[in-house]
């Protein structure tokens, strides 16, 4: 980059789903953007082994609300973006959620709340009828979730799942990291730019305000903004900018896995299966190219947390993935466990309460789209169009810590206040504290 391209208004570190759509939103607003990112393409860290699932149900009302405003963005991919992109437009297959009531998620009655007040479509499902969607499910009760080293496990504890609720506005993207290149061409259209194979060093500061970053080759950016969606590098990027002073959540690296199993004999999951959350199994699962399973864990005390560095970590598959493909199987008893082991090992970036952090900092200048792993694909658009909306607010002079920010959601008919993603927050007690958000 020469010398003479080097200053912007805004530097966001990180090109992930949310890195791209905050670029994206902000040059629609007619800032200059640079997006850098230490990977050699947008979209190709975490967010390339993200589940990409799409859903509108939460256990809050402003990410119930923020959900069901964002479905709206991917139904209309290719009309929010407003561009082109020589690779094509990522697709959504709106497949519906199924989600079971167990006694674990209160037979999701602060869920159906939620969404009933926003006026959401959902529908309850008897376990017949789960069965005549899906002939292939037995649908006893496993609860507790185990490991397979556990005394008892796969075996029925009695009764049935208590039927579900159906969310028929939900599916999934099928290629994440195309989605991103999707935002980063609209975001290059309205005149952004991006960066790969850079490393952010660190982040120079002037009378209490950030003055741009250092690149690893020495290069040095200026900008009155920089925006942190370093996805789970985002706590280091936080220490670099000396922001954690009064940071009352925080967000930290977890390991994952994720399985990819075939669909057991005769049962077409991809063209016919649904999204579904499972919580009496501990598991939810999406249908995946090649008449295939992903399923990925509930995060139930079990499994436990594995917090790690994300710059040295363990990427081999684990007994993890055993344990999750055979909590599957409890409920597809023929579906087949290939020797095999595929799907990705991969990383979070979580809060304390698995609810992201939108915010400015204690440092001038200095803002935050963190936290967001898990579950927040769905949200990347309006994540984006908040972080705009909020530098705006704050750079014009209003301070969100006192005087929140308020966000409309125009199709939902909502308005959103994002102190409820302030990292001066409490911990949300309503949270699930789980994947789930």
């Amino acid at each position: 980059m020469s010398e003479e391209n080097n200053s912007f208004d805004v530097v966001i570190i990180g090109a992930g789903i949310i890195g791209a759509a905050v670029g994206f939103e902000l040059s629609k607003r007619g800032y200059k953007t640079l997006n850098v990112d230490k990977n050699p393409a947008s979209g190709y860290g975490s967010t390339s082994s993200s589940c990409a699932i799409i859903r509108v149900h939460y256990s809050t009302i402003p990410g119930t609300a923020l959900a069901y405003e964002s479905y709206y963005d991917w139904k209309n991919w290719a009309g929010y973006l407003d561009a082109e992109d020589e690779r094509g437009m990522a697709a959504f297959h709106e497949t519906g959620c199924l989600v079971m009531k167990t006694k674990q998620n209160g037979y999701l009655e602060n869920i159906c709340a939620n969404v009933a007040a926003l006026d959401i479509p959902f529908e309850h499902w008897d376990a017949a009828q789960i069965v005549e969607a899906i002939p292939a499910y037995d649908m006893k009760k496993y609860w507790p979730p185990k490991r397979m080293e556990d005394e008892g496990f796969a075996e029925p504890t009695g009764g049935e799942v208590d039927g579900a609720v159906m969310f028929p506005n939900a599916g999934y993207i099928s290629d994440p990291q195309l989605a991103t290149h999707n935002l980063q061409r609209a975001a290059e259209a309205k005149g952004g730019t991006f960066l790969f194979n850079k490393s952010v060093v660190a982040i120079p500061q002037s009378n209490g305000r950030v003055s741009g970053v250092e690149l690893d080759d020495g290069t040095m950016i200026s900008a009155p903004v920089v925006v942190n969606v370093a996805g789970p590098h985002s706590a280091i990027i936080n220490e670099m900018a000396d922001a954690l002073g009064d940071m009352n959540i925080k967000t930290k690296a977890l390991r994952q896995e994720v399985v990819h199993v075939p669909a057991a004999p005769g049962m077409d999951f991809e063209d016919n299966g649904f999204v579904i959350s499972d919580s009496d199994i501990a598991c939810y699962c999406r249908p995946e190219s090649g008449n295939h399973i992903l399923v990925g864990s509930e995060d139930p005390d079990c499994d436990g947390h594995t917090f790690v560095n994300p710059d040295d970590f363990n990427r081999d598959f684990s007994d993890q993935w055993t344990t999750q493909a055979h909590r599957m199987a409890q409920r597809i008893p023929s579906l087949g466990i290939p020797s095999k082991m595929r799907g990705v090992v991969d990383l979070y970036d979580v809060s304390d309460d698995w609810i992201p952090i939108y915010d400015k900092s204690s440092v001038g200048g200095y803002y935050m789209a963190i936290g967001s792993s898990g579950n927040q694909f769905k949200n990347a658009s309006q994540a984006g169009a908040i972080m705009a909306e909020l530098i705006g607010y704050c750079e014009g002079g209003r301070d969100h810590d006192t005087d929140p920010m308020t966000f409309e959601l125009k199709r939902v008919q909502h308005n959103l206040d994002v102190s409820a993603f302030s990292r001066l927050r409490e911990i949300n007690q309503d949270s699930s504290f789980s994947v789930l958000g």
